[in-house]
């Protein structure tokens, strides 16, 4: 058996050395950035917006309520039919109306027929006086009797205008009379497409104390939407700012608008509305729950995409910068609320360099920078893990 020779004894040697040089070697010498947790600083759009939720709402729409009482005899239209201004809606039984309207124009009649009566009696009256007055100047008659039928005249002339002025009155009674006989026909006050229908034929209408309502009329272009800002973020939205929504029916489709208006006073909670009447529970109800602002903005609807009622998320545009650099806000380190603050840039040997970073436009999540850094740099997340800066 021969012995193995020097030379190659060492190769075996060198051999089994290699990996545990290696593991050192891998211990001692720093490491690069690949087992760091780093983002990258790129290109891209960013937006400073204010989000919040809101409802569709028809900008222009009428209710269509009952002005006379009475048994509803025939609808018209149904929810969803297109109208036209002046259109026959409701027909509601006009027995009532027309019976008192004919008691009217018979009230007429008879003031008139007194008034020729009194009339009759006013002449015979003038004749008498005129009378009295020849006999007088013939000192023929007595004095007391020229003021007798002097008073007699005057007396049938104020009757003649009493019954005049009845019958002034009476008519003014017909015109209101005919305009109740009219409500029983109800037209559309303006075209558009009936959205609701909250009455039903054979219903009985009680006008006399409160307006029954029977149904909507909208324009379904344009929309508004009634968006619900948080006191927070209501500072940052101004009338004529840049705005979108989406739908959850839309997809990923965009409707852009502007801010029309925001109403200066927030809806009142439903248990103040109703009116408690002590003062100790509406300081209650109002600790603690969010005030919301409402916020209008409109949008075109031609091609009546959007429905009433239906829910939006919108998104106030308060500033945007397109292909600009931006890095993630997880990456920087400082007050959120400065220009400025610090990144930590990972070298490409695996040392940590910090860095001011001057920063600009914000959407919570990622952040522009303005200068300090470069696209492509590799930032920091996290602890350094025993990194040298």
């Amino acid at each position: 058996m021969k012995r193995p020779r020097p030379a190659r004894r060492a190769l075996l040697v060198v051999a089994c050395l290699l990996p545990l040089i290696a593991v050192a070697a891998w211990q001692v010498l720093p490491s690069g950035r690949d087992d760091l947790t780093t983002v990258t600083v790129t290109r891209g759009n960013i937006e400073n917006s204010v989000t919040a939720l809101g409802t569709l709402q028809p900008r222009r729409y009428v209710d269509v309520g009952a002005q006379a009482s009475g048994q509803i005899r025939k609808i018209h239209v149904e929810a969803g039919d297109q109208v036209k201004e002046g259109q026959l809606l409701v027909e509601i039984d006009p027995s009532t109306q027309q019976a008192k309207l004919d008691a009217s124009r018979y009230a007429i009649e008879n003031l008139k027929a007194q008034l020729q009566e009194q009339k009759a009696q006013h002449a015979l009256a003038r004749q008498k006086y005129q009378r009295q007055q020849r006999l007088a100047s013939g000192n023929a008659t007595r004095e007391e009797d020229v003021q007798t039928a002097k008073a007699e005249l005057s007396a049938t002339q104020a009757r003649v205008d009493m019954f005049q002025a009845q019958i002034r009155q009476a008519q003014a009674s017909l015109r209101s009379d005919e305009a109740e006989l009219g409500y029983t026909r109800i037209y559309a006050p303006m075209s558009g497409t009936v959205v609701a229908v909250d009455a039903r034929v054979g219903q009985t209408l009680n006008a006399q104390q409160q307006t029954p309502l029977i149904l909507r009329i909208a324009k379904l272009s344009p929309m508004t939407v009634w968006a619900e800002v948080s006191e927070a973020d209501i500072g940052h939205v101004k009338p004529g700012m840049s705005a979108y929504f989406t739908t959850l029916s839309g997809g990923n489709r965009r409707w852009s608008s502007t801010v029309r208006q925001i109403l200066p006073i927030p809806p009142k909670p439903l248990n103040e509305t109703q009116g408690s009447g002590s003062p100790t529970s509406s300081n209650k109800s109002g600790t603690g729950r969010v005030v919301l602002y409402t916020v209008l903005l409109d949008v075109d609807n031609t091609d009546n995409a959007l429905m009433a009622e239906m829910t939006t998320q919108v998104f106030f545009v308060a500033g945007q910068a397109k292909d600009t650099l931006t890095a993630p806000v997880a990456a920087l380190l400082g007050n959120g609320n400065t220009d400025k603050q610090i990144a930590r840039v990972v070298m490409p040997n695996g040392s940590i360099e910090q860095r001011e970073v001057r920063l600009g436009l914000s959407d919570r999540l990622r952040v522009q920078v303005l200068d300090g850094l470069n696209e492509g740099d590799h930032l920091l997340i996290g602890p350094v893990d025993g990194h040298g800066g």
